[in-house]
């Protein structure tokens, strides 16, 4: 029932009335924030890519955490899922809407929550047996769960499918040795995406399971490792002996690569999307930039400005038809991968304008609102080249599944 509910086009009444009713909420427990056209420069959120290293992060996401237990208990955490893991049974485009309408208003960040709901969560729901959905699905929407993905490895962050963290079966536990690396907020998250090797003899995309492993059990550790912007939280994460039940499995055992690719497809979609608020909107904001500069009659600096606010358009036109696939009860396709790649290139594009707009400015703090933090926003675009998935490995996707090219020599 909820497939044919997704499959239909939302109708307009209900809509207008969830809109209506959204923001009634939004209205009564937060503050609105100023509009796009509204916009003075030296007020309001600067632009950012990631957080900030003079933020105290466990202070935020306690913060987080609150506001999405209030959203979720006024039933709009997870409109589209199924009823009987405590989401709204309604029609999905209605939790796009929600964000959409919540953008507009001063509420605590919650990017943090986004490799919970949009990589870990998407992979139990299709992969995961009853049991593990009804444990996990509703809390990590309610936030009561920060998860962190444990899946890239030292010298296999491209090729996942070559990792070598093992997990051995003894009983009705999984006893894991590995290591993982770049897993954000590992040093702080209740619960991790685990992928292990579990068939050692199998071909490399055969032999491997996906777990969710509790942080704090015995044997995991987590070491943050400090970015070029300041921040740390990303981490290196080494696992000693470390026992996890069977019933914490996704799927079969040795069958872990599908799993692992729902998440990647949804991963790549999130990390290409650049969902922000428009008093953050890097594009916009650049706008404002160049016109405070006085340099919106520069002809070079105009078609740049055309580029970027193009490309913005297109990475939004983008994620919605990849979600109306979801929608529909499709799988992701080649849209995860073309949105990454739209995405990195979009915030070069702009740390790179910026750059050239301000000058010394860019590398010197000369304590002017809306200058030095573009320098933040340039050290954090390495990082979003490589989250989800380098720019390589999907103009490597795209090639072969998209245009039928021939796998690279030493991958066939």
């Amino acid at each position: 029932m909820t497939a044919d509910l997704h499959a239909a086009a939302l109708d307009e009444d209900e809509r207008r009335e969830f809109v209506a009713v959204a923001t009634s909420f939004l209205e009564a427990n937060a503050e609105r924030l100023p509009a796009a056209e509204s916009f003075t420069w030296g007020r309001g959120p600067e632009v950012r890519l990631m957080g900030k290293d003079d933020e105290d992060p466990r202070a935020l996401i306690a913060q987080a955490r609150a506001w999405r237990a209030k959203v979720f208990d006024a039933g709009f955490g997870w409109l589209g899922g199924p009823v009987e893991y405590g989401g709204g049974g309604r029609h999905h485009d209605l939790d796009g809407i929600y964000r959409s309408l919540e953008s507009e208003f001063d509420v605590p960040d919650q990017s943090a929550w986004g490799v919970a709901w949009e990589m870990v969560a998407p992979a139990i729901l299709v992969h995961g047996n009853e049991d593990v959905k009804q444990r996990y699905l509703s809390r990590i929407y309610r936030g009561e769960l920060l998860c962190s993905q444990l899946l890239s490895e030292p010298g296999n962050g491209s090729d996942l499918a070559g990792l070598r963290t093992k997990a051995v079966r003894d009983g009705d536990e999984w006893v894991v040795n590995g290591q993982k690396v770049w897993s954000s907020y590992a040093h702080l998250a209740e619960l991790g995406q685990l992928m292990a090797r579990t068939d050692p003899d199998a071909p490399k995309h055969k032999g491997l399971t996906m777990f969710l492993l509790p942080m704090d059990t015995p044997g995991v550790e987590p070491r943050p490792l400090r970015q070029m912007n300041g921040n740390a939280e990303f981490n290196e994460v080494f696992l000693t002996d470390v026992r996890v039940p069977d019933g914490n499995r996704v799927g079969d055992a040795g069958r872990g690569w599908a799993a692992v690719l729902t998440t990647l497809m949804s991963e790549r979609a999130a990390v290409g999307s650049g969902k922000t608020s428009a008093a953050a909107d890097p594009a916009l904001i650049l706008v404002e930039l160049a016109r405070h500069m006085d340099r919106l009659n520069d002809a070079v600096v105009r078609q740049t400005l055309a580029e970027v606010l193009t490309h913005r358009k297109l990475i939004e036109w983008v994620g919605a038809r990849g979600e109306a696939l979801v929608a529909s009860g499709q799988a992701r396709g080649a849209e995860g991968s073309i949105l990454k790649l739209l995405s990195s290139r979009q915030i070069r594009r702009i740390a790179n304008l910026a750059g050239s707009l301000l000058g010394p400015a860019f590398g010197a703090d000369t304590g002017e609102w809306g200058t030095f933090a573009w320098s933040d926003y340039l050290c954090s675009t390495p990082g979003l080249r490589i989250a989800g998935g380098t720019d390589e490995i999907q103009h490597n996707i795209l090639g072969e599944r998209i245009l039928g090219l021939p796998k690279e020599p030493h991958l066939q």
